[in-house]
């Protein structure tokens, strides 16, 4: 005699958590709604005083105040995570990216995807090419911000240089001048600044947010620092354009 099947509940499969540095600004507001969609428990940290920025979200995620460069709170925020997506904010003179960039290397678990933002100024290789005025530009506007000790530029050059020297799995995302606006789809990327497809120098606040997210599970993007521009933008059609043959 056979005895009948006894129905059991399928366990749920845990949700995989992402961890976002810097979760209240426009651009990890973005990164925190694109990993939701995705289905990502998501934690954040961020300073004591933009808390109430998130409240939209609700019970949606977990945040942990504090400021991002805090080794404490970064320690405790990036336990157990799958991922940790971080917006190195060249905020004051204090080396905020850098130390921002140190806390997350050193307490992030061994096996999880680092994913940071930056600019196109950082040079990740001698394959990236700046044009005269894009040089100026940055000099001065460095010059401009340090000097009311507002923003250290450098500051995410040395926070890429301990990114680069890691043995993490890191991908360093540089992005463009960045515009708000409805989401274009994935933005396309070269490895040099200085490609052609770049020109535009142009891409979407959400879709900068969307890449950093995809980035999580594309091992492609390990130990590269990919710079980005918006997939609808004209450079990006017009390299798009010219590789289809005629």
């Amino acid at each position: 005699m056979t005895s009948p099947e006894i129905d059991r509940p399928t366990p749920e499969t845990p949700r995989q958590r992402v961890c976002i540095v810097g979760i209240s600004g426009k651009l990890g507001q973005y990164l925190a709604t694109h990993a939701l969609d995705r289905g990502y428990e998501v934690v954040g940290v961020c300073r004591p005083k933009s808390v109430s920025k998130l409240e939209h979200f609700g019970d949606r995620i977990t945040v942990l105040p504090g400021e991002t460069s805090d080794r404490s709170v970064i320690e405790q925020a990036v336990a157990g995570c799958t991922a940790v997506l971080t917006v190195l904010a060249p905020w004051g003179v204090r080396d905020y990216s850098s130390r921002t960039a140190q806390a997350v290397l050193d307490y992030a678990p061994g096996d999880a995807r680092l994913i940071f933002s930056c600019g196109w100024h950082v040079r990740a290789s001698a394959h990236d090419f700046y044009s005269r005025r894009f040089l100026a530009t940055v000099a001065v506007a460095s010059w401009l911000a340090k000097a009311v000790r507002a923003v250290d530029v450098a500051d995410q050059i040395r926070a890429a240089e301990r990114i680069f020297a890691s043995a993490s799995r890191w991908t360093l995302v540089r992005g463009s001048d960045l515009e708000e606006g409805p989401s274009e789809g994935l933005p396309v990327w070269s490895s040099a600044v200085g490609s052609p497809i770049l020109e535009s120098n142009l891409t979407r606040r959400t879709d900068f947010a969307l890449f950093m997210v995809e980035a999580i599970t594309n091992d492609a993007l390990i130990g590269q620092a990919p710079a980005i521009v918006g997939c609808r933008s004209e450079s990006a059609l017009a390299q798009q354009s010219a590789s289809v043959p005629h």
